[in-house]
C-alpha cells in the first residue's frame, strides 16, 4: 500500500515493515550481494539527502514561496544517517557518498554528521552538493571534519541573472563561499550549471572560462522535469548538443579518453581557440555535460538515493519509494534494513523513460517530488 510522508510507527503493519509501494515485493535472489538490480547494474554511489529545505528558490526546482517542508520528526536524525551509511558501506558495497538536499548547509549538525561518518570510514570519499550560501563560514570546519570535496550549484556570474534564477540577490555571498572552499583546499571543486533558454544560455562560454581559470571542473546539466511548477518543456530545455554548440566558437572539445565508470557527466578535454579560431595546443582543462534527458546513461547507473525522511529511491525519476526510517525506529537489526534496501534496488527500472520519444508521449509522467525533495 502507499503511505504518506508521515512518520512510520513501530508495529503499524505495513508502516513498520517499511513498505511504501503499491507493487508486490520483487523476488530477490537469496544470494544477492550488494545493491544489484535484475539488469546487472550494481549501485555503489550513495546519494543521501539531509534536508528538503533550501534557502534559494531556483525557478527550475521550487515555486517562489517554497514548499511544505518536512517537520523535524519526519527527517532522519544525525545518528540515523550515520547508521544508514554504515550499513551501506559495510554490508552493501557503497564506495562513495554524496550528501545532498535541499541545501545541506542549513542543517546545524552537518559538521558533526560528516565527522561521525569519517570516524567510522576513513577512506570513504564524502562529497557535498551545495549552493555555497553560508559556505564561507563553514568551509574550514567541513574540511577538518573529513569532507572530501564539494559540488556547487552556480548558474550565472551576473548578479541580476543570478537573482532572476534563484529569486535571491545573494551572488556575492555564494562567490565568497566558493572562494573560501578553494582557499582551504576542499578538494577539486565542481561547478554545476543549468542553462535556461533566454535567461543564462548566453553565459555558457563565460562560465567555462571562469571555471578553467580557477582550476574548477564545470559540469553543465540539462534541465530535468523535476520542477515544482511542472513548467518544464522539451522545447525550452537546452540540450547537450546545444551546449556543445554554444561553447564551440570559443573552445574546442575533444572526448576525454578516461573511462566514464558510471559517472553521470560525459567529460570533454577543452582547448581555447586562438587567433582565427585555431585550437590551442595546450589542454586548458575539462568540462562535463550531464545529458539525463537527451543522452541518458541509465544502462550504467550506479546510484542509490535516500531521501531526507529515509526512503530509498532506485531512480531519480521513480514514482515509488521504500521506507527505511520505519525500520530504523522500530529497532530492526542491520541485516533486515540491508535486505529491504536490496529489495528496493532490485526493482530498479531498466530506464527512466525519458528517451527521445518518451517525453513527447502521454506515457511519461513527471514525478510528484521536486529535486529538492528527492535529493540530487
Amino acid at each position: 500500500m502507499k503511505i504518506s510522508l508521515g512518520l512510520p510507527l513501530p508495529g503499524a503493519g505495513a508502516l513498520a515493515s517499511g513498505v511504501s509501494s503499491s507493487r508486490a515485493t520483487p523476488l530477490v535472489p537469496a544470494s544477492l550481494v550488494g545493491l544489484a538490480d535484475k539488469y546487472g547494474r550494481r549501485a555503489t554511489d550513495m546519494r543521501l539527502s539531509l534536508t528538503d529545505k533550501c534557502n534559494l528558490r531556483c525557478t527550475y526546482c521550487m515555486p517562489a514561496d517554497g514548499l511544505d517542508w518536512l517537520t523535524k520528526q519526519h527527517v532522519m536524525t544525525g545518528n540515523e544517517i550515520v547508521r544508514l551509511v554504515r550499513i551501506g558501506v559495510e554490508q552493501l558495497g557503497i564506495r562513495e557518498l554524496r550528501l545532498t538536499g535541499g541545501e545541506p548547509l542549513v542543517r546545524a549538525d552537518l559538521v558533526n554528521i560528516i565527522r561521525a561518518i569519517r570516524t567510522s570510514h576513513a577512506d570513504l570519499p564524502i562529497s557535498l552538493t551545495t549552493n555555497a550560501l553560508g559556505l564561507e563560514k563553514k568551509a574550514q570546519a567541513l574540511k577538518d571534519a573529513g569532507l572530501t570535496r564539494i559540488n556547487v550549484s552556480l548558474d550565472s556570474l551576473h548578479p541580476d541573472t543570478f537573482a532572476q534564477l534563484t529569486r535571491r540577490p545573494v551572488l556575492n555571498r555564494v562567490m565568497a563561499g566558493v572562494e573560501e572552499a578553494d582557499r582551504v583546499g576542499l578538494g577539486l571543486i565542481k561547478i554545476n550549471a543549468v542553462l535556461m533558454r533566454g535567461v543564462n544560455d548566453n553565459e555558457a562560454p563565460q562560465l567555462l572560462d571562469w571555471a578553467l581559470t580557477r582550476g574548477f571542473e564545470l559540469r553543465f546539466i540539462e534541465q530535468m522535469p523535476l520542477d515544482a511548477d511542472h513548467g518544464w518543456t522539451r522545447k525550452g530545455m537546452i540540450s547537450a548538443a546545444e551546449i556543445r554548440q554554444l561553447l564551440e566558437p570559443d573552445f574546442v572539445l575533444t572526448p576525454d579518453r578516461r573511462q566514464r565508470e558510471g559517472a553521470p557527466a560525459e567529460r570533454w578535454e577543452v582547448r581555447r581557440r586562438g587567433a582565427g579560431g585555431a585550437p590551442g595546443v595546450k589542454v586548458a582543462g575539462t568540462v562535463g555535460i550531464i545529458a539525463s534527458v537527451t543522452e541518458p546513461f541509465c544502462s550504467d547507473c550506479r546510484r542509490t538515493r535516500i531521501t531526507a525522511e529515509g526512503k530509498v529511491r532506485s531512480c531519480l525519476f521513480s514514482h515509488e519509494e521504500t521506507d527505511l526510517l520505519g525500520l530504523l525506529r522500530a529497532e530492526a537489526d542491520d541485516g533486515v534494513i540491508a535486505r529491504r534496501w536490496q529489495e528496493a534496488m532490485w526493482g530498479k527500472p531498466k530506464a527512466h523513460g525519458m528517451d527521445n520519444t518518451g517525453l513527447d508521449s502521454a506515457d511519461y509522467v513527471q514525478p510528484e517530488r521536486t529535486m529538492s525533495a528527492i535529493g540530487g
